[in-house]
């Protein structure tokens, strides 16, 4: 039974993902599920994958909300990249259903830990990109609201094809997703880190609610409603927070806050596993 103490609590919980989630671009799914995981050890993967990823769209949207008054989403590429990802994220939702609770917190621990690793061995080089582009790449440049203007590339058909996996995965494990396409805007697509966090957000308000849309029609969230009442309310502040306190961060410090996270939180829930 869901009783008002437990509704009182979910509130700051909520909170501090939007905050964080917010702050790197990774929505807080993946700071959310493994706290689900060990708060309700009696419900299905797939209830908390469809708990996590209604907050996750509203964490999403308030951040982006924010990130767009400071001018800082690539609206064309990320459009591009949320079309992209709605077929996987679609695909994942159902998936999750057919996965035993061991198996699911084991793939969830492997892939926090790997993507941890791949930060600190890849630190982002913070200075622009120059040169000429090579041939089929995009150009983008945006100038922000404190006048910065950020100029890159990247190959259009890879960001497709990643963003398709990416869709996948993140409906799959309930994480929105963030963890995984914000080290890729960056370290492959050419992404400066704070446009990447913030395009990143973008892409998980449609990923977030596709995948949150399957799971209503087959009634999974019906068995979660209220903790994700509670934990939206939450995560709709917190993110308004983290978006703020993005301005304060070197992005160096952005992408080593979420190296941590994702080691610490992976390997907890690969114990889980066993």
């Amino acid at each position: 039974m869901f009783y008002l103490e437990q509704f009182l609590w979910l509130l700051p919980l909520g909170f501090m993902v939007g905050t964080f989630g917010t702050l790197i671009g990774a929505g807080g799914g993946f700071i959310l599920v493994p706290i689900l995981l060990l708060l309700y050890p009696d419900k299905s993967p797939e209830t908390i994958t469809s708990i996590s990823l209604a907050v996750v769209f509203f964490n999403a949207l308030s951040g982006s909300l924010a990130y767009a008054r400071m001018k800082r989403i690539d609206y064309k590429s990320g459009i591009l990249f949320a079309a992209a990802t709605i077929p996987g994220s679609i695909l994942g939702a159902y998936t999750t259903a057919v996965i035993p609770r061991n198996i699911f917190n084991g793939v969830f621990g492997i892939l926090l830990i790997a993507a941890s690793v791949f930060l600190v061995l890849k630190p982002k080089n913070e200075k622009s990109i120059e040169g000429t582009p090579p041939k089929n790449y995009t150009t983008r440049s945006i100038t922000d609201m404190d006048g910065i203007v950020h100029t890159f590339f990247y190959n259009p058909i890879l960001g497709v094809s990643i963003s398709v996996l990416v869709g996948y995965i993140s409906s799959l494990l309930g994480i929105g997703g963030g963890i995984i396409h914000v080290p890729v805007l960056v370290h492959v697509l050419n992404f400066p880190v704070h446009l990447a966090t913030a395009t990143s957000h973008f892409v998980l308000a449609f990923m977030s609610l596709s995948g949150t849309i399957v799971h209503i029609t087959s009634g999974v969230l019906s068995k979660g409603v209220l903790q994700t009442v509670a934990l939206s309310i939450g995560v709709l502040f917190g993110a308004q927070l983290g978006a703020r306190l993005s301005n304060r961060f070197h992005g160096v410090w952005i992408i080593r806050s979420l190296a941590f996270a994702l080691g610490l939180v992976g390997i907890r829930i690969f114990i889980m596993a066993f």
